[in-house]
């Protein structure tokens, strides 16, 4: 059985999600919200205790054979221009839905206690340079994984 995406067949449009993500970061205490689209990419940012966050949705290629063929059987088909758009904006919608759901779990489980803000924005943290903590930890971390530093599943942490 083949896995659908999360909000594959959404109604719901990019817009509409945006602004739900600037609301649910509202409710929850970001004193701060920005966001930018240029065309392959959209960026949302906001300040929430007195740390600055980012995120970036990466959009699928408008050009890709996703969305402009489909097959019937092993028999490959052109669709229309403006089917192939409507495949890639529906697409496009899909992300910024997962987003939404995205941000709103993980502020729940803030609100929750489950997790600290520190623990599920850290990766999207900005420093001082303008790179993410994920972009600085992310070839630190792949490094150690092909050196094999993480062998074995723990359920403690180093200091216990």
């Amino acid at each position: 059985m083949t896995r659908r995406p999360y909000a594959a067949e959404t109604e719901v449009s990019s817009e509409k999600s945006r602004a739900e993500i600037e609301a649910t970061l509202r409710r929850y205490g970001a004193d701060a919200f920005g966001y930018s689209i240029d065309g392959i990419r959209a960026t949302i940012a906001f300040r929430m205790d007195r740390r600055h966050v980012r995120f970036s949705l990466l959009f699928p290629d408008p050009a890709s054979d996703d969305f402009h063929f489909y097959y019937r059987g092993s028999v490959k088909y052109r669709r229309e221009p403006h089917i192939a758009r409507e495949k890639w904006e529906q697409a496009c919608r899909q992300k910024w839905r997962a987003l939404a759901l995205v941000v709103k779990a993980k502020l729940e489980a803030v609100d929750a206690g489950i997790t600290t803000v520190e623990d599920e924005f850290l990766a999207h943290t900005v420093l001082a340079d303008g790179s993410t903590v994920g972009d600085q930890i992310r070839p630190q971390l792949a490094e150690q994984l092909l050196r094999g530093g993480a062998r074995r599943l723990s359920l403690t942490g180093p200091s216990e």
